[in-house]
């Protein structure tokens, strides 16, 4: 992580140092936290941050189609990692972690041993956002893919089921406040979501009658969030991404929900 932290650092005095918006592409999932960073960082520097949230996958086509971005987080490391492999981007630092979990329609009582049994009922709608566009996708077929290792034909009957809500070019999109994986859930379109379990806990404040229920340890599948400052992008941008990377932003991410790998840890 030092060493990340300098190469940043270097990409900041090798830069112009005129003063500009930064503009901030990341995953929809992040929209809480990194609202309340770039608050913070315009506090703390004076640099207006404008921000743009969608589909990591979707937003890593755009900018390797052209689209100005001068920072990216990813709810994955390989969309940044592609863009630093083509030469658009810097080195990618892993910056925040989260978990999958399944937010539950009111009236199934379900706990982690039964969430699998429940996902594999025929009439039980489960949803998902969209594989390849959204991380969150990818990582939902990961669960399919565990879920084969412990009910063979599981893997089949998951992917063939599942409702591809999010994530894509034409899924809706909620009100102000409003959580788009609780609102679908009280519209009835499902009656299990995987998604992020900071997407659940969010839905399950403004819909307190729908449940989280945690994957159990088979199922269990972990995202690891990346971080990268796009080529060409100003000293502004790394400050944004160290910003990002140091204790203020990091305290920011954990008190949202995520696990931020380089927060100090408490001692034993």
């Amino acid at each position: 992580m030092i060493r990340i932290i300098a190469l940043l650092a270097l990409g900041m005095t090798s830069q112009a140092a005129a003063a500009e918006t930064v503009i901030l592409f990341a995953a929809g999932s992040l929209r809480a936290p990194l609202t309340e960073i770039a608050s913070a960082f315009a506090s703390a520097e004076g640099v207006k941050v404008e921000a743009r949230y969608g589909a990591s996958g979707t937003l890593k086509d755009e900018i390797m189609g052209g689209a100005r971005a001068d920072v990216f987080a990813s709810a994955n490391m390989e969309h940044p990692q592609a863009l630093a492999r083509a030469g658009k981007a810097s080195p990618v630092v892993l910056f925040a972690r989260n978990q999958l979990c399944a937010l539950v329609r009111p009236g199934i009582a379900t706990k982690p041993d039964n969430l699998l049994a429940l996902m594999l009922e025929p009439r039980v709608k489960l949803a998902t956002s969209t594989p390849r566009a959204d991380p969150s996708g990818d990582y939902a077929w990961e669960v399919f893919r565990k879920a084969e290792r412990v009910d063979p034909g599981a893997f089949a009957t998951l992917e063939k089921k599942a409702l591809q809500l999010v994530g894509g070019p034409s899924s809706p999109t909620a009100p102000p406040g409003e959580s788009v994986y609780g609102l679908l859930i009280a519209q009835g379109e499902a009656d299990v979501f995987l998604t992020y379990c900071t997407n659940a806990r969010q839905a399950h404040a403004r819909h307190p009658d729908q449940t989280v229920v945690a994957l159990p340890a088979a199922l269990a599948v972990g995202a690891d969030y990346g971080l990268t400052v796009l080529a060409g992008a100003s000293p502004q941008a790394y400050m944004l991404a160290m910003f990002m990377l140091a204790t203020d932003g990091q305290r920011i991410l954990a008190a949202h929900g995520f696990s931020a790998p380089t927060l100090p840890q408490p001692s034993q």
